[in-house]
């Protein structure tokens, strides 16, 4: 198996039955990993921030940077491989607010926010979420069968029947 590491401000795409992209520490970033399973085409993206008007200049650098730039980007490069957007099975993990009751910032909950915003507007719904409440995840996708793993806190959860692992069911 091919494995392709996406860091933080990444994002990849896969075509080959035997790639599979992992992202790994997600605090307050989220992970998007969106797959179309008659293509069998997927890809993954790693955002730290929820809006690129933070700062035009990196954003058209490294659009996977932010949410409403890295979203799109990784739709357009799906679709380049022959995913349509009527068949994408979306799944996320991360959001966490990991500097426990310091509110001031809310990265996390903005993250997911800008989430939700940004594949409302693409027409994409998300099958399945890890969000919020104060661990870290990684995220792996296996190219050719669209199986997604999740671990939270170094221990391997089975993301077919996770919703939404938050507590205060963001």
């Amino acid at each position: 198996m091919e494995q392709i590491v996406v860091g933080m401000a990444d994002c990849r795409v896969g075509d080959s039955c035997g790639q599979e992209l992992v992202t790994f520490a997600l605090g307050s970033c989220i992970a998007l990993a969106v797959y179309d399973p008659v293509a069998q085409v997927g890809g993954l993206v790693h955002f730290m921030l929820p809006d690129s008007a933070l700062d035009p200049q990196r954003s058209r650098a490294n659009p996977a940077m932010f949410a409403d730039t890295a979203i799109p980007e990784l739709l357009d490069q799906i679709a380049k491989l022959g995913g349509l957007k009527r068949r994408l099975v979306a799944h996320a993990a991360g959001g966490a607010s990991m500097l426990g009751e310091d509110r001031t910032f809310e990265i996390g909950r903005r993250n997911y926010e800008a989430l939700r915003r940004e594949l409302a507007n693409a027409g994409v719904a998300l099958h399945r979420e890890a969000v919020g409440g104060a661990v870290s995840r990684n995220l792996r996708l296996e190219i050719g069968t669209g199986r997604i793993c999740l671990w939270e806190s170094g221990k391997r959860k089975d993301a077919a029947q996770r919703e939404n692992s938050s507590p205060d069911r963001r």
